[in-house]
Formats: C-alpha cells, structure tokens, sequence
C-alpha cells in the first residue's frame, strides 16, 4: 500500500508539474511576452508550485498521522478498558432498548463479545503509521516529482531555443512525458497502455490550448 501511495504521488506530481508549467508557459507567451519573460515565469511557476506540492503533502500527512495517533489507544487505555466492561455494558443498554430483559440483555450481550478478539495493545497502529509514511519524506518526494515535471517545459528556452520554436519544442517533449507516465499508468493498473497514454496527452493538450487562448486573447485586448 505503500508503494501504490507513493507512485500515485509521483505520477500526480510530474502530470500536475508538466500540464501546469507547460499552460504557464504557452499562457505567457501568448501575451506576445519576449523569452527572457517566458523563462522567468516558467521558472517561478516550477518552484512555487514545487514548493505549493511539497508544504500541502507536508499538512496532510502529519494530519493524518495525528489523527491515527488520536485513534489509537494508549497503554493506559488498553490495561483499563478491560476490567470496565464497556462492552458488554453498552451492548446490553441496546438490547434493553429492543425489548429485551436486564437479564437477557447482559447474556446475549456476552455471547456476542464470545466472538470478538480480547482489546489488546493495538498491533496495527506503527503498522498503519509506516503505510502513512513521515511527513518530510512525503513534501520531498512531492516537490521533487512536481519540480522534475515542471522542468521539462522550459528546458528549451535553458537550452537556447526561443520564439515558436521553444513552445513546439515543449509542447512535444510534454506530450512524449503525459503519454509515457499514461502508458505506464496503463501497465501497471492492468489495463490497455494506448488509451490512458492518449487520455493524458488529450487532457494536458487541452488545458495548454485554453491557456495559450486566453493568454493571446489577453494580450490582445491588454497590448
């Protein structure tokens, strides 16, 4: 279970990284933004939204694991409960309120506890704080894979290329990344490689179409 949270956070990361930066970036340059512009603006949205990742895994781990802590009894809670018999007193209180006499409730009451396992020291709690994992661990696994997917739009315009011919450049090393982490997605869940590949590539594409509308839109009617 571990291992299927963890890839799920990596493949959540680098999608959210890659369909994010590379709309950022097809957004800017829509506005008719010069290169040094664009770069800069991928680069901030690479480490703010990294950043955005890595704090709310953070949260929401160490939430988590608080309230597993707050679920589980202690060992004063576990050599006391025993002896007060709350079971049995509550499981009588609702048979009584079915109908049933004091007498019959209490005996049907302890059939019944027959079957459960005795409260002992609950041997799935570290268990189920290991599958929860540490919350530093979670917040840099998540800026790691967001800031990888991040990155790939923008290796262009690092490289040298600029205008059209970076956004191209781009715009196809995401959708080769969207339709490799859907084919493997795909593998992995058992099903058809091909339409979780093409899924992916068609909802990053998408979002990339819309903000690059919008960014050239408001660069003409702002410029």
């Amino acid at each position: 279970e571990q291992v299927s949270g963890t890839f799920r956070a990596a493949v959540f990361g680098a999608n959210d990284g890659l369909v994010s930066n590379l709309a950022l970036v097809l957004g800017i340059a829509g506005t008719g933004a010069d290169n040094r512009t664009v770069l800069l603006t991928g680069l901030a949205g690479l480490l703010s939204g990294a950043l955005s990742m890595g704090a709310g895994e953070f949260i929401s781990v160490r939430s988590q694991r608080e309230l597993l802590a707050a679920s589980t009894m202690g060992s004063a809670h576990v050599e006391a409960y025993p002896h007060l018999d709350v079971n049995a007193n509550e499981l009588a209180l609702v048979y009584r309120a079915r109908g049933m006499s004091p007498e019959q409730a209490q005996a049907h009451a302890k059939r019944q506890l027959l079957a459960w396992p005795n409260v002992d020291a609950p041997p799935a709690s570290a268990a189920r704080h290991e599958l929860v994992g540490s919350g530093l661990s979670a917040a840099l696994s998540s800026f790691a894979f967001f800031a990888t997917g991040a990155a790939v739009p923008v290796l262009p315009f690092l490289l040298g290329s600029t205008g059209v011919v970076a956004l191209v450049i781009a715009s196809i090393l995401v959708g080769a990344a969207l339709m490799l982490t859907g084919a493997i997605v795909g593998v992995l869940s058992g099903a058809a490689p091909l339409p979780r590949a093409l899924r992916q590539l068609a909802v990053g594409a998408g979002a990339a179409a819309v903000t690059y509308g919008l960014g050239s839109l408001f660069g003409a009617t702002l410029g």
